[in-house]
């Protein structure tokens, strides 16, 4: 976690999970499901219809088997970020594929100013380290590039964070948009509900907010 700043209300102890081992033994094994029902899927393929740019380069950060990109929409690259070498295998929009531990280093391994857009989906819960890979998300997105963040009331309660789990959904909005303002790159955030609670369906809200113009926080990898 980053040093403490003024404003920033969060302590380590909002990001000790019940499970402190090395994520790397819990995501060995490729977990080929959905996290969220084919209602809360489809209204996120809707809401990417409608905000990624077609033809752009998209980044899907902690990503998996499936993107829930519309089938119809052609981008120029897709690259995909993730914990499981065989669930990236299985993705069939990907473009490119790493492996790579975003609890353990938080900076991105692609050049400043590449993507038109990234994506985290319903993964939000287990980032110790949520600061500072927003930080860093933005210096690999274009100025005025979209950071879309996706989130249920699922989670693998033994490795989301304890301030996620003390949170309702409400809070859960309101706790990624503090990790917006926290990383200080980006226009002010918006939260919002894409499949209300209460219906038949999972529920699922969307927090957004795009890169400043001219911002250059991060860190360029070596």
């Amino acid at each position: 976690m980053p040093e403490q700043q003024p404003g920033n209300p969060l302590q380590p102890e909002h990001f000790r999970r019940v499970d402190q081992s090395d994520d790397a033994h819990f995501y060995a094994e490729p977990r080929l499901v959905t996290h969220i029902d084919d209602a809360a899927i489809d209204a996120l393929t809707q809401f990417y219809r409608e905000v990624l740019p077609p033809g752009g380069a998209i980044l899907d950060l902690m990503s998996s088997w499936v993107s829930h990109l519309p089938p119809d929409v052609d981008y120029a690259r897709v690259e995909g970020l993730g914990m499981n070498a065989a669930e990236l295998e299985r993705n069939p929009r990907l473009t490119g594929r790493t492996v790579h531990d975003l609890n353990r280093d938080p900076v991105l391994p692609y050049a400043d100013d590449t993507f038109d857009a990234a994506l985290i989906c319903v993964s939000i819960q287990y980032l110790v380290r949520p600061v500072e890979v927003f930080t860093d998300a933005a210096r690999v997105l274009k100025p005025g590039a979209p950071l879309i963040v996706s989130f249920s009331n699922r989670c693998f309660p033994t490795k989301a964070i304890a301030a996620w789990q003390m949170l309702d959904d409400r809070g859960h909005g309101e706790l990624v948009g503090l990790y917006f303002r926290l990383a200080d790159a980006f226009e002010p955030a918006q939260a919002f509900p894409l499949v209300p609670p209460g219906g038949p369906s999972d529920p699922l809200y969307v927090a957004m907010a795009r890169t400043r113009p001219g911002n250059s926080t991060g860190i360029t990898p070596a």
